[in-house]
């Protein structure tokens, strides 16, 4: 309900300032001892339009704020999707950080999101990236079921 006002748009994965601006400063609060808190603006286009495969950014904004058609609302989300023959592969997702965005917990909206297109598309996967089950930044993944890993022996269903 917290994000039912969002407006998003699929469009070409071309990189933008206003996108790369709202990375960093998701990667600076998020993840400031990371690797990509240095990645330049020409690495986050390389990122995003060097794909070998189908793929596209989904852009979740606010509504506009005026009736001036040539704006946008607020870039509040951004995903690099990638499209495969069975599912959405979410290669990386990024979004506004700031406290009066909190409540609207944008990165589980755009996860659910991806779930419903998928549906949507008849197809049975939503990849959110590698897990690694000591890692606190990348255990907001298990809360999303069913959830297969994938190991020596093959895909596996994994229980919490």
């Amino acid at each position: 309900k917290h994000n039912s006002d969002l407006v998003i748009k699929e469009c070409p994965n071309i990189a933008t300032e206003e996108q790369y601006e709202l990375l960093k400063k998701y990667l600076n609060t998020r993840h400031p001892d990371g690797g990509m808190t240095s990645m330049t603006f020409d690495e986050y286009r390389s990122m995003v339009e060097c794909s070998p495969i189908n793929s596209c950014l989904m852009e979740y904004r606010l509504p506009q704020q005026n009736n001036d058609n040539s704006t946008q609302g607020k870039l509040v989300g951004i995903t690099l999707t990638d499209f495969t023959d069975d599912g959405l592969s979410m290669v990386y997702s990024f979004y506004e950080v700031s406290e009066e965005y909190k409540k609207r917990s944008i990165g589980t909206y755009v996860i659910l999101d991806h779930i419903a297109r998928a549906l949507l598309q008849d197809m049975d996967y939503v990849y959110l990236g590698y897990w690694v089950k000591d890692s606190p930044k990348m255990a907001y993944k298990i809360n999303f079921h069913p959830l297969e890993i994938l190991d020596g022996d093959g895909w596996s269903l994994l229980h919490k």
